[in-house]
């Protein structure tokens, strides 16, 4: 089977570095196009997936910028709309280990403006699977049309979910109250350690995957950052180790191991329905592969997933 094309819905966010300044009481920002839904449609068009993007992109600099790099990457923005909002911006701080705090500029901007009518034109005859979390879901107006149109999707297409929470900028609890609808819409729930710890505190992974499953999701990956990623598949599980590289920055990490979960998983003609054949060996194979595309992406600035090319010979050295 060919594979189909994977639709991320979500938003772009302009991610501002804090750079040394040229004279003191300045600050200079560095801005590189990021958002993590954004990141996983260029790290799945990069891999070699047809990816498409369903965004609300503002005309301002920014929006421009997202664009530009969405286009150059082949993701396919044919649905795109063009909003008539300003961009959301985020400055992040660095610490020691590459890790972002993030403080976002995010007031009625274009992300969050989705309407049931800009979404029911969608088509996803050709969609093998739909992805989206992060704030698509859960900032108001638009993440009621947002779960509706998930709710359609998952009729014909597997459906893949981060979280993806920001307490900066929507509490923990919204999230929770939501996350068991979000486990009956969709077949792929992949999370990470943080994101387990503001949405279940004090919860053991296995029993945290363990109550997803009874809410209706059948895959649940928990990423761990160094401590690589567990997989549980209704229950049955595996532990996959990261990869070692030389870290330069965290951010997209999380994204980009996501794109290679689903590209790995769609070249295998494995999407598409509710995963009622998937093994967890191929689960595991899925993971590994992810991880080398998050390596990747952790060893160069920004959230700048790698190409096809590049993670070529990173497999092949896996097995010499």
């Amino acid at each position: 089977m060919s594979p189909r094309q994977i639709t991320v819905l979500g938003e772009c966010v302009a991610d501002a570095f804090t750079e040394p300044a040229s004279a003191a009481h300045e600050l200079a920002l560095r801005v590189l196009p990021g958002g993590g839904p954004a990141n996983t449609a260029v790290a799945l068009a990069r891999l070699g997936t047809r990816s498409r993007f369903l965004a609300r992109l503002s005309g301002d600099v920014f929006g421009r910028l997202f664009r530009a790099r969405l286009e150059a990457s082949g993701v396919d923005l044919s649905d795109a709309v063009e909003a008539a909002e300003p961009s959301t911006l985020a400055v992040a701080e660095l610490d020691a280990q590459g890790q972002a705090a993030f403080s976002f500029h995010a007031q009625n901007t274009a992300d969050w403006q989705w309407t049931a009518r800009e979404l029911a034109g969608v088509d996803l005859s050709g969609t093998s699977c739909l992805h989206t979390g992060s704030l698509a879901l859960v900032r108001e107006p638009g993440a009621a049309a947002v779960e509706e149109f998930l709710g359609r999707a998952s009729a014909a297409a597997t459906v893949s979910i981060d979280p993806n929470v920001r307490p900066l900028l929507v509490r923990a609890d919204v999230y929770r109250a939501r996350l068991a609808h979000w486990c009956s819409l969709a077949d792929v729930l992949r999370l990470s350690e943080d994101d387990l710890n503001l949405l279940l505190p004090g919860t053991a992974p296995e029993e945290a995957c363990d109550v997803w499953h009874a809410a209706g999701v059948r895959l649940v990956v928990l990423t761990r950052g160094a401590g690589g990623a567990l997989a549980s598949l209704d229950g049955e599980r595996v532990a996959v180790p990261a990869v070692a590289t030389r870290v330069v920055d965290t951010v997209g990490a999380g994204d980009s191991f996501t794109a290679g979960l689903l590209h790995h998983l769609g070249a295998r003609g494995l999407l598409g329905g509710r995963l009622t054949a998937l093994r967890l060996d191929e689960v595991a194979e899925a993971c590994r592969f992810a991880a080398r595309v998050a390596a990747l992406t952790c060893s160069v600035a920004g959230p700048n997933p790698p190409w096809r090319e590049q993670v070529t010979p990173l497999a092949a050295a896996d097995h010499t």
